[in-house]
């Protein structure tokens, strides 16, 4: 069979979601869901401009949620024999039978079910053989060690495409599902010798493989990133102006997301609990959640659980405006679901206008952080502490490379001292935003 084609057409697979949907009926579900899907994938890696890894996956998954009443079973299956499903269905039902009932189970409210899903412009595969792969990832690794007479080896440059399919359906007549695409490359190498080595790298990925940075950029930056971080040296504990750069920046949106995310939040476990209508950031701060942008790496015009998405503003003027919930959560705190069973999509934080270097000028002494190390968050206090690097800046200007230095705070004074969002936004994950100044935080060092 060749590789790179589905085995399973969108017809089979609703035909397979109708057949499961039928069976959890016949044994006596009141309610029902299913997704069933096929993810095709190649990867092809090199090292030091010999092949590294080639690798070709495919993978087959069903799953579904039964409903007796409030209770809930759940079963999953990378079988999608007629036989294999039955026996999905009815471990889930069974499962079902001695839970503990929950009356905010259930499906969602069939007023809020997507009903002509819109063509987001998602798949865009491509036939690309092994050799013009390797090739891709070769001229990549080479432009990194071309980058910099310092660069002196390799962790390899990767390509990788997949492509995915998927139909959801339940027991209130939804049947919707849609092919996608994604591709990426990505380049790791190490700059210096001896106890000097630094590591840093690049990467880029997007739906549509001609809105792929070249690979001859990629590797560049991944270069010029390791080269820049030779001769890091500790610095002195102090309470200085932090600036995440684009490239990590996201991660504050994440910390935000988890904050205000329905299941945080009924279970009382998050810093932001109550938080609808609260000023949290400055005023000339504005997030907003955008999943119908077109070819967007998560873009979907409806939920996980089929709901319609829209486009909203979570923060408006500094103020909390919406949360993110799927109908279960919802329904445990009073509300509605807002199409995020899954999470959040294309996920942006508006600039205030500032490039990077803008951003830089305006500090006259400060840290500018290029990586993360550790997961030192504390989602119920809203503690943050974690391991860094990147630049010292002096009199505006960078002045050396930092390594082994903690930055600590707390995210609700990070949220409320953010000064600027850079206008150098990065467009290779669900998540954007442009570099992010805070005021004061307290770096970590000797």
């Amino acid at each position: 069979m060749d590789k790179g084609i589905f085995s399973v057409d969108k017809v089979n697979l609703q035909n397979t979601a109708e057949s499961a949907l039928n069976y959890a009926k016949k044994l006596g579900s009141t309610s029902a869901s299913v997704e069933v899907g096929e993810s095709l994938g190649q990867s092809v890696g090199v090292r030091k401009a010999k092949i590294d890894t080639i690798e070709f996956s495919r993978d087959k998954n069903l799953s579904v949620t039964v409903y007796h009443g409030d209770r809930s079973g759940y079963s999953s299956t990378s079988d999608l024999s007629p036989d294999a499903v039955k026996k999905a269905v009815e471990a889930a039902s069974t499962i079902a039978k001695y839970t503990q009932p929950d009356k905010f189970s259930g499906l969602p409210e069939k007023s809020l079910l997507v009903s002509d899903p819109e063509d987001l412009d998602l798949y865009h595969p491509i036939d690309l053989g092994i050799n013009d792969a390797l090739e891709i990832a070769n001229r990549c690794e080479k432009a990194a060690f071309e980058a910099d007479s310092r660069i002196l080896n390799s962790d390899g440059a990767t390509f990788t495409t997949g492509k995915q399919i998927f139909v959801l359906a339940n027991s209130l007549g939804l049947m919707v599902g849609y092919p996608t695409t994604t591709h990426s490359i990505s380049c790791a190498v190490v700059a210096g010798k001896g106890d000097k080595m630094q590591r840093d790298s690049w990467w880029t990925v997007a739906r549509n493989l001609d809105y792929l940075e070249s690979p001859e950029a990629v590797g560049k930056k991944a270069g010029e990133r390791a080269s820049r971080r030779v001769g890091a040296r500790k610095i002195q504990t102090q309470k200085v102006p932090v600036v995440f750069d684009a490239s990590i920046a996201s991660s504050i949106l994440g910390h935000l997301v988890s904050a205000i995310s329905g299941g945080a939040l009924y279970r009382q476990q998050s810093f932001l609990t109550d938080s609808l209508g609260v000023q949290i950031f400055p005023k000339n701060i504005e997030v907003i959640d955008q999943p119908r942008i077109k070819c967007g790496l998560s873009s979907c015009a409806f939920d996980s659980e089929g709901v319609v998405t829209r486009d909203r503003k979570i923060i408006e003027r500094g103020k909390v405006k919406g949360y993110f919930l799927s109908s279960y959560s919802a329904r445990k705190l009073g509300m509605r679901s807002t199409g995020n069973a899954g999470g959040d999509h294309n996920l942006s934080m508006g600039s205030t206008g500032e490039s990077l270097q803008d951003i830089l000028k305006s500090i006259s002494k400060g840290f500018l952080v290029t990586e993360m190390l550790g997961m030192g968050v504390n989602g119920l206090t809203g503690d943050y502490s974690r391991g860094a690097a990147g630049f010292w800046i002096e009199n505006g200007e960078i002045a050396f490379p930092v390594e082994e230095v903690t930055v600590a705070g707390n995210l609700k004074d990070m949220f409320k001292s953010v000064v600027a969002v850079g206008s150098d936004g990065l467009r290779r994950s669900s998540r954007q935003c442009g570099s992010i100044l805070i005021e004061s935080m307290t770096v970590a060092g000797n």
